[in-house]
């Protein structure tokens, strides 16, 4: 199965939502960095994830108020410095909506949800 682009999340978006009530779709596009939060340099990161836990929040980030859809896609194994790791794109009614949830998606599942391991040079 060929991996999503965001470019593909959103065209899966705008298929689902009724764009009277829509009126943006924020993405976030998550990728290794070369550094740890630490700043010590980063050979690659090892990505696993809870699926159970990731549907989980997203089921609960999609009810929020003024959301019509949100759609996520986490890249697991070896991940090197400049790959994708992450995609979220979140469509809703108006930006004081949709850009917490987003925000909030974003936090839960790298907290909840991804299990990642630096290794580190």
């Amino acid at each position: 199965m060929k991996e999503p682009t965001l470019s593909d999340l959103i065209t899966k978006i705008k298929g689902q939502v009724d764009f009277s009530k829509v009126g943006m779709i924020a993405c976030h596009n998550g990728v290794a960095r070369g550094t740890s939060r630490a700043g010590q340099p980063v050979e690659y990161l090892d990505i696993d994830l809870d699926g159970r836990v990731w549907e989980k929040i997203l089921r609960e980030m999609r009810s929020e108020p003024g959301i019509a859809a949100l759609e996520a896609y986490l890249f697991t194994g070896r991940r090197f410095v400049g790959d994708d790791v992450m995609f979220i794109a979140v469509a809703g009614d108006i930006r004081e909506n949709v850009l917490p949830v987003l925000e909030k998606a974003i936090n839960r599942l790298k907290k909840e949800a991804v299990k990642k391991q630096e290794k580190l040079l």
